[in-house]
């Protein structure tokens, strides 16, 4: 059973349906598609509430506009220190501009969380419940070294402005 958390380590209710390429598509309940069915059905591209789950080797910046208008795209990370699905995060913030919710699905550690919301991510799909209390880990990390995709000072910055006494 995977665990649904928000990047602030708080339980999240999952309302998609994740759908093998094969299965038949819900009449209205939001679903989850690989992005080679969506690319191989060009009627996808204008349903509503469906969501497209993208492999860490996907390139981003050669992506389809029209993908760009899915509520929600799904970021795979297959294992805890592939850091590929950090960068397609960054990038689909920054440089593409996407607005929808941005989740990531694999095995991700408890002190990730900080990262992952520095990246632009809003949720994390784990396989398996984490380890330590994730509001910790999330926490521990408020504070970045690096600029996120919001803001553009990091902590150097910070401390320049405001130098201890």
């Amino acid at each position: 059973m995977s665990v649904l958390i928000d990047t602030r380590g708080l339980p999240a209710s999952d309302r998609y349906q994740r759908l093998a390429d094969d299965a038949p598509l819900p009449e209205t309940a939001p679903a989850i598609v690989s992005l080679a069915r969506w690319q191989a059905e060009p009627a996808l591209h204008s349903r509503a509430g469906l969501a497209v789950e993208l492999p860490n080797t996907a390139d981003v910046l050669t992506l389809d506009a029209a993908l760009l208008q899915a509520p929600m795209l799904v970021l795979q990370v297959p294992v805890f220190s592939d850091g590929r699905a950090f960068s397609q995060a960054m990038r689909l913030r920054r440089q593409r501009g996407y607005g929808g919710v941005l989740r990531v699905a694999g095995p991700v550690l408890p002190d990730q969380i900080g990262e992952w919301a520095r990246c632009g991510v809003d949720e994390i799909e784990s396989p398996r419940p984490l380890s330590q209390p994730p509001s910790f880990a999330a926490a521990a990390s408020a504070t970045p070294y690096q600029p996120d995709w919001r803001h553009a000072e990091d902590v150097r910055q910070q401390r320049n402005r405001h130098p201890p006494q």
